[in-house]
């Protein structure tokens, strides 16, 4: 990526977060940059920007539901603004706009527990893991890409003292 300027906005829909994750905010401006430099490609001009929203598992069923037919929450959903030709092209000088990001506390801080891991680690890589999809990154069509996601994802969070979350066969295809 070119010095581009990158917007990330961090939104709190779900106070919980402040408590569950204090610097839950900077933790995904941080993750979301180094994402978007290593996975960014060809992005140029003026900038990007993302917004990742920090919600409850209410409000990620409901999207989950409403536009993948999936009445259930999730970790993150990923919501790319460029869909292939579909998307208008942006004013001159403009920053491109590359959607959003929605994270879950309740399935995060489960899947956490879980999978024996702080969450702020199992944030940063699902933060990571959906800037990644906001740039078209795959796992789901394509095998090949999903390991080469998988890879990127860990170098990634290698950065930030972050452990490999596919290490022993953890956290597959989040």
């Amino acid at each position: 990526m070119s010095e581009a300027t990158i917007d990330v906005a961090v939104t709190i829909e779900d106070e919980s977060w402040q408590e569950a994750l204090p610097g839950a905010e900077e933790l995904c401006r941080t993750l979301a940059v180094a994402a978007l430099q290593a996975g960014g490609g060809e992005l140029d001009g003026p900038g990007v920007e993302i917004s990742i929203v920090l919600a409850d598992d209410g409000t990620v069923q409901a999207l989950n539901r409403d536009w993948r037919g999936q009445d259930k929450p999730t970790n993150v959903l990923s919501f790319a603004a460029l869909d292939d030709d579909e998307a208008p092209p942006a004013p001159p000088g403009a920053p491109v706009l590359l959607g959003d990001v929605i994270l879950a506390l309740e399935t995060c801080r489960r899947e956490a527990d879980e999978q024996g891991k702080s969450l702020a680690h199992h944030t940063a890589h699902l933060v990571v893991h959906g800037v990644l999809h906001l740039l078209g990154w795959d796992h789901e069509e394509d095998e090949v890409e999903a390991e080469e996601m998988e890879r990127l994802e860990t170098r990634v969070l290698a950065l930030f003292g972050v452990d490999d979350p596919y290490a022993d066969g953890g956290d597959r295809r989040s």
